[in-house]
């Protein structure tokens, strides 16, 4: 097993502290296992959306013909992107 040598030091609300000690209560875990468990959870969860995509073969394949192909005029989007937007400087 790996050595614990980092630390957290964080603040929370009186509610949320109020909220986290009740979850601890009842899954009968210390307060450090079950923050550190769920808030690695979370952060495998967050970082596998960026970087994993679990297809079958013939989703990839598609996904490349897709990817492959040359792009199709768009009059829709070219319309969109022709418009001056909000955030455009003004013209003199």
């Amino acid at each position: 097993m790996a050595t614990k040598d980092a630390r957290w030091n964080l603040r929370v609300t009186a509610a949320q502290d109020a909220a986290v000690r009740r979850a601890v209560l009842e899954s009968g875990e210390s307060l450090n296992d079950y923050v550190v468990r769920h808030v690695v959870e979370a952060a495998t969860n967050d970082l596998a959306d960026r970087r994993v995509f679990a297809l079958d073969d013939d989703a990839w394949d598609e996904l490349q013909a897709r990817l492959d192909r040359p792009a199709s005029p768009n009059a829709a989007m070219s319309a969109l992107l022709s418009t001056p937007s909000v955030l455009d400087p003004p013209s003199p």
